[in-house]
């Protein structure tokens, strides 16, 4: 509402100003002020609709282009400075001062914007902080938002910055809540939800990030190249995306690990209480569960399905996709003994 009101407000006092205007040059004339002011309402809606064509327009492309023509004026002039030193007449001179301007002010502007990723001059990246204190940024990528366990990680205070949202993953995000498929939606609706919930935490400093890459296709490999601009950290629990953004350098806070680093250490010997659920793959095995969700695989425990006994543990094995516990009963019949059914 407050851009409308800014707008409607540039074109009357543009109205204004070309009814002043053309009643000076008209000598204080009626229809000259009544030109001038239709001039001043066309010419002020005219450059309203250029200013909402241009609302796609990136500020990184802005700024890399205004640097490009700024840096290839400075180089024309330099040229035809040098060029006053050569003797010619005032007409060739100022043709090719006019030619040597338009040639570097589209070459610098071309260049500028090719390599904006190396320039940074889009104000939100300029920091002006103390040398000592560096704002850390953790991205959120859309498979940890859709986990939802960020939110309960954030409010521990224990991953502490900016978190940056960027558009690109609430559009990806906003796409898995419209999707057909039932279960599918379900987790998109509740990533939003997730989303929804650390926005209107006062503790936490959330920024949606607008800057988007139309030449790169994938959201991935997008989030690798924002992370690499902003200097930020991706939080994540994908693990291809883990992978490609290790490669490139960049930090990745990954909620699997962290889980897993979480859960309690469980050496060969302890003792441990734990229900039997249900039967395990080998003979006569029975699967328990921590409540992490640590599988524990306990022998000659089939009998038992249901119960809840102490087991001790025998081996501890990690995989990639977990940890896996190996026990066995702690008043096991000795050899001899119970045979099982």
């Amino acid at each position: 509402m407050t851009i409308i009101a800014i707008r409607i407000f540039f074109v009357f006092l543009s109205s204004v100003s070309g009814y002043y205007i053309g009643s000076l040059l008209g000598s204080f004339s009626p229809v000259w002020g009544a030109g001038g002011a239709l001039a001043g309402l066309l010419g002020s809606s005219l450059i309203i609709l250029v200013e909402m064509a241009m609302k796609r327009f990136s500020i990184r492309n802005l700024s890399a282009a205004v640097f490009g023509l700024i840096f290839g004026f400075f180089m024309a002039w330099v040229l035809t400075s040098v060029m006053k030193l050569i003797p010619m007449s005032l007409q060739l001179f100022s043709s090719l001062q006019i030619v040597l301007i338009l040639i570097f002010c589209y070459l610098g502007m071309v260049i500028a914007m090719r390599g904006k990723d190396e320039f940074n001059l889009i104000i939100p990246y300029v920091k002006f902080v103390r040398q000592d204190k560096k704002d850390d940024i953790v991205l959120l990528d859309t498979s940890v938002i859709i986990d939802g366990r960020i939110a309960d990680i954030f409010h521990t205070h224990f991953i502490e910055g900016r978190i940056v949202i960027p558009r690109f993953v609430l559009k990806e995000l906003q796409q898995v809540a419209d999707s057909q498929d039932a279960l599918k939606r379900n987790r998109g609706r509740r990533g939003l939800d997730v989303l929804n919930k650390i926005q209107k935490s006062t503790d936490l400093d959330v920024r949606i990030q607008e800057e988007d890459f139309p030449e790169v296709k994938e959201v991935d490999a997008k989030l690798v190249k924002l992370a690499k601009l902003l200097g930020g950290k991706i939080f994540t629990n994908d693990f291809n995306l883990n992978k490609v953004a290790e490669l490139q350098g960049i930090t990745v806070l990954n909620i699997n690990e962290l889980a897993n680093a979480l859960r309690p250490v469980v050496l060969p010997g302890e003792v441990m209480e734990v229900r039997i659920s249900k039967e395990g793959k080998e003979y006569n095995q029975g699967i328990a569960y921590l409540d992490d969700g640590t599988m524990v695989v306990v022998d000659n425990s089939r009998h038992m399905i249901g119960q809840a006994t102490k087991v001790i543990v025998t081996s501890v094995l990690q995989t990639s996709a977990g940890r896996m516990i190996f026990a066995k009963l702690e008043d096991a019949p000795k050899p001899g003994g119970w045979k099982g059914r």
